[in-house]
C-alpha cells in the first residue's frame, strides 16, 4: 500500500469519541477503497462490504433497522460484536441510494462503531437518496497521488527528504526537476504508479493500464446518457477533449454539430463522474472569489498521466528537458492545477485562472491561489524568458505585492516593477514547488 497523507485525516477521525459517519468523495480508481482498507488494519474487526456484490447490497435492502442490520453482518461473516473495536467500510455505496440514507442511523443508533463509506460515483446518486444524511456524515475527498506521495511510492526517500526541507537546497534542483517531469508524463493513478514500481521503472509496460482505467471511465459515463443522443454527445466530448489545448466554447465544441445547452449538460455529468472538470476564470484581485460562468472554461482532466495517454503524446514529453516548452505550457499548467486541487481539503476545490473584466481584454493569470486574506497569482514561464504583462496587470489592479512565477529555473526573490512603476516581489520557484507555495509564502515573507 502507497503512504497517503489522507491517513492523517483518517487517524484523527478514527481518534474522535463516535465519530459520524466518513464518506470518502473521489473518481473511480484514485485509492479510496485502499485507504480504508488501511486504516481497517489498525482496528481489531475490519468489516469490508462491496455493494456492487448483491450479496452485500441485501443487507442494507431487507431492513431499515440498523441495529439488526449491523448483527446480520456480524452473523454472515462469523464476528463477535465488538463495535467499540469495529470498523464498517461499505464501498461503491452509491449502488443501493438508500444505504447512503441509513448512514445517519448508525451516527445516532450505533455511534459506537465507526463507519466509512465510499463511491465513485456518488454524484449520480444522491438524486435518487431519500434523505441525504445532511449534518449527520462527514466528507472527506481523494484525489490522485501528488508529486511528495509519488516520490515516497516510487521508493526516492532521498530526493524525498531533500524536497521537503524548506527552501530546498540548489543541490537537489536537476534531480528534483527530472523527477517531476518523469511524474508529469506518468501521472497519479495509484494503479499505474504501483505497475511503474513493479515493473522496475519501465515506460512501456503503462499503457495497457492506462487503457484499462480509461476504458473503465468511458463504460461509467455511457451508462448515465439519458439517451443515444447523449450518449453520442458523452463519447464525442471524451474522444475530443484530450487534444484541446484552448478554452472552450460548448456551442459546437470539438467541431461538432451539437449545441450549447445539451453540451453544457453533457460536461456537468462528466464533472458528476470526476473525469473532466471545468476550470472558470475570475476578474477579482482578492477574495472572495467571484467565477465569471459566462467566459470561456478551460478542461481540466482528473490526472495528467491519463490526459497524456489519450491524447497520445508521451513520447513527445519524453523528449522535452522543459515540460513547459510543449503546447505553449498546456500539459505543466494541467499538473500545476492537479497538484493544488489535491493539497486543498475542500471538496469540488478547482483554483481559477484570471482574466480582465473587460471581455476583449486578453490579459490572463494561470493561476490564482488564497493565502491568508490575498488572492495570489501564479504564472508559468519556460526558464528566464517569458513576459509577465498579465501578471502585472493583476499586481496593479490588486492592493498586492508579490506575485509568483513557476519555472524550470531555481528558487530566487527578484524585486520588480510592473509597467506602470509598481514595486512588487516575484518570487521564483521550480515547478515541482507548486504544492508548497503556501509554505514558500510563509517562509519568504
Amino acid at each position: 500500500m502507497f503512504y497517503r497523507k489522507a491517513i492523517h485525516r483518517l487517524r484523527k477521525w478514527k481518534e474522535q469519541k463516535n465519530s459520524k459517519p466518513l464518506i470518502i468523495r473521489g473518481a473511480r480508481q484514485v485509492g479510496k477503497s485502499t485507504l480504508a482498507t488501511q486504516l481497517g488494519s489498525e482496528y481489531e474487526i475490519f468489516i469490508s462490504l462491496n455493494l456492487e456484490k448483491s450479496a452485500d447490497a441485501q443487507f442494507f435492502l431487507e431492513t431499515d433497522d440498523v441495529p439488526q442490520l449491523f448483527e446480520r453482518i456480524l452473523l454472515d461473516k462469523n464476528l463477535p460484536n465488538k463495535p467499540k473495536k469495529t470498523l464498517l467500510f461499505i464501498d461503491e455505496i452509491q449502488e443501493v441510494p438508500k444505504a447512503i440514507s441509513l448512514l445517519r442511523y448508525f451516527y445516532e443508533e450505533l455511534p459506537e462503531l465507526d463507519v466509512i463509506a465510499a463511491g465513485s460515483l456518488l454524484e449520480f446518486a444522491v438524486g435518487d437518496v431519500p434523505s441525504f444524511p445532511v449534518g449527520r456524515v462527514e466528507l472527506m475527498a481523494l484525489h490522485p497521488l501528488d508529486f511528495e506521495e509519488y516520490l515516497q511510492a516510487t521508493g526516492e526517500d532521498i530526493v524525498l527528504s531533500y524536497f521537503q526541507k524548506l527552501p530546498i537546497p540548489d543541490i537537489a534542483h536537476d534531480t528534483l526537476l527530472r523527477h517531476y517531469n518523469n511524474y508529469i508524463l506518468i501521472g497519479g493513478m495509484p494503479e499505474v504508479v504501483m505497475r511503474y514500481v513493479e515493473s522496475n521503472k519501465v515506460l512501456t509496460d503503462l499503457n495497457p493500464v492506462y487503457a484499462s482505467i480509461w476504458d473503465t471511465y468511458i463504460k461509467d459515463i455511457e451508462k448515465y446518457g439519458d439517451n443515444p443522443s447523449e450518449k453520442k454527445i458523452l463519447r464525442h466530448i471524451i474522444d475530443t477533449a484530450p487534444s484541446v489545448r484552448d478554452r472552450i466554447s460548448f456551442n459546437n465544441f470539438g467541431n461538432s454539430s451539437y449545441r450549447s445547452r445539451e453540451m453544457g449538460e453533457a460536461f456537468r455529468k462528466l464533472d458528476k463522474a470526476g473525469l473532466i472538470h471545468l476550470v472558470y476564470p475570475t476578474s477579482n484581485t482578492d477574495l472572495p472569489v467571484a467565477l465569471n460562468y459566462r467566459r470561456k472554461p478551460k478542461i481540466q482532466f482528473l490526472d495528467t498521466g491519463l490526459l497524456n495517454f489519450a491524447a497520445g503524446i508521451q513520447t513527445e514529453i519524453l523528449k522535452i528537458k522543459d515540460t513547459n516548452d510543449l503546447y505553449r505550457g498546456y500539459i505543466t499548467n494541467h499538473m500545476m492545477t492537479q497538484e493544488l486541487i489535491a493539497q486543498s481539503p475542500r471538496l469540488g476545490y478547482i483554483p481559477p485562472f484570471w482574466t480582465r473584466e473587460n471581455a476583449n481584454a486578453n490579459a490572463e493569470v494561470d493561476l490564482v491561489v488564497p493565502y491568508k486574506n490575498q488572492l495570489i497569482p501564479i504564472e508559468l514561464k519556460s526558464g528566464k524568458k517569458g513576459r509577465l504583462r498579465s501578471l502585472h496587470q493583476f499586481i496593479d489592479k490588486s492592493e498586492l505585492s508579490v506575485g509568483v512565477r513557476l519555472l524550470a529555473n531555481k528558487m530566487n526573490l527578484e524585486k520588480s516593477k510592473t509597467i506602470s512603476g509598481k514595486d512588487f516581489t516575484l518570487i521564483n520557484l521550480p515547478y515541482y514547488s507548486v504544492s508548497k507555495i503556501s509554505e514558500y509564502l510563509d517562509h519568504l515573507l
